[in-house]
């Protein structure tokens, strides 16, 4: 009996050492917890509108705070790239203050963009609405939403030096004070209050973080020229910028396309409603694939730098273990329940077909390998590929868009067409990832 115990015991340690080899368990723990709550924040958020807002102003907020949050993707790739100049230079042990200056000039021009965005959306709000202080509220939930542009490049700068662990409790402290902040909004908290403490606690998090990189020598403690800056980035990666722009580009369409075609084609309220809710659980798993993504992404550069290929393998595999059982048991979770959590979700605003949940449980397994895959294409610096997969969807879209219109289907229907074109470009990022970084490894390995 007692040689069965060792020999159990023996056999559960070898894979929990493997994992360990490969993964900082501390931080994936952090990961997930902050992943878990980015989930929780936009269901309480769904849940909450659905009871403080009429349908109509609901489907505004939806489009306006959509917008918002796509404004991470005009990025054009420029984060991804600081990662791996930063990440050179950490592995490098090099003082570079040229790449601190990059991203301290990106950061800014990125603070710049999100004022600019709100400004155009209180002026355009403004004109169409019978009075400034709604536009004031739509504005300040742009802003609000938009704000992930700017803590997007903070967090790969911080995963590339290794500080991942203190972006992530300020991500935690942020995540947990704005969903108090959305469920108090059930108890008597007045909206405008909502919104100006949600900003100002960005400002707290984003003051936090900054300060520590500029400490770490990842940020420039000053940033004279910004327009100089710019304009040296620009000229060092400018092959990168436009394949990863081309990406970025094609994924900002992808995306948030549905969010034009659904209102214009299938009219505002429960249509764009049901779209987005399912698009919430679609697009916020991509935030539990990153707890399983993140935390591997040390080990796969380091891998890959030193053309280790069984080790970027492992890691690789590791991470898409990781990302498979939480999406398993979502899906599990879905088809048995799906109704009854989407109608309580949405109360009496909407209703999600059946159908739509079935189709959403093809996008989960489908974004699942699409994170995997070009999670590690990104950091190890495959621009051209992505932006070739990125480019098919564009075009795949536009023509399953084009056939669902003619063809008269409902949005149960364009949601299926678009799963189908998902799929298909799934399937591309996992082919290049064994024609690119495993067959390049391999290759140099020997």
């Amino acid at each position: 009996m007692t040689d069965a115990v060792i020999a159990l015991k023996s056999a559960l340690q070898r894979p929990l050492r493997l994992l360990a080899s490969v993964l900082s368990l501390r931080y994936f723990l952090l990961r997930s917890s902050t992943a878990a709550a980015a989930i929780a924040a936009g269901l309480v958020q769904t849940f909450v509108f659905a009871r403080v807002l009429t349908p109509e102003r609901f489907s505004i907020f939806i489009l306006i705070g959509t917008v918002g949050v796509s404004l991470w993707l005009f990025d054009l790739g420029a984060a991804k790239i600081l990662f791996v100049r930063q990440r050179a230079r950490h592995l490098g042990q090099r003082a570079d203050l040229t790449v601190a200056v990059h991203s301290s000039a990106v950061v800014l021009l990125y603070g710049l963009i999100v004022l600019a965005g709100t400004a155009l959306c209180f002026a355009a709000t403004a004109s169409a609405q019978s009075t400034p202080w709604h536009a004031a509220e739509y504005a300040l939930f742009f802003s609000f939403s938009a704000l992930n542009l700017v803590w997007f490049p903070l967090r790969n700068i911080s995963n590339a030096v290794d500080g991942f662990i203190y972006f992530e409790v300020l991500e935690a402290v942020r995540r947990a004070g704005h969903i108090g902040l959305t469920l108090a909004l059930l108890i008597g908290l007045p909206l405008p209050l909502f919104l100006v403490a949600g900003n100002l606690l960005w400002a707290a998090v984003f003051a936090a973080s900054i300060v520590a990189l500029a400490r770490a020598g990842a940020l420039a403690p000053r940033l004279r020229h910004f327009r100089r800056g710019l304009a040296e980035f620009w000229r060092a990666n400018r092959p990168e910028l436009l394949r990863s722009g081309t990406y970025a580009g094609a994924e900002l369409i992808v995306y948030n396309f549905p969010y034009l075609v659904v209102p214009l084609a299938f009219g505002l309220g429960a249509p764009t409603i049901v779209l987005d809710t399912v698009f919430k659980v679609f697009r916020g798993t991509t935030l539990i694939y990153a707890a399983g993504l993140d935390p591997l992404v040390p080990e796969q550069t380091r891998a890959f730098a030193a053309r280790d290929v069984a080790t970027l393998k492992r890691a690789t595999l590791t991470a898409a273990v990781l990302t498979a059982l939480p999406t398993l048991l979502l899906c599990l979770l879905l088809l048995l329940l799906g109704d009854q959590i989407f109608a309580l979700l949405l109360g009496h605003a909407a209703t999600v077909p059946s159908a739509a949940v079935v189709i959403l449980v093809v996008l989960l397994i489908a974004n699942m390998a699409q994170n995997v895959a070009s999670c590690l294409l990104l950091h190890t610096g495959f621009f051209r590929e992505i932006a070739r997969v990125a480019s098919f969807l564009v075009a795949a879209m536009a023509a399953m868009t084009a056939l669902v219109l003619l063809t008269g289907l409902d949005i149960t229907g364009f949601l299926a067409g678009y799963a189908v074109v998902y799929v298909a470009g799934a399937a591309l990022y996992l082919y290049y990832v064994v024609r690119q970084p495993f067959r390049l490894a391999a290759i140099t390995a020997h």
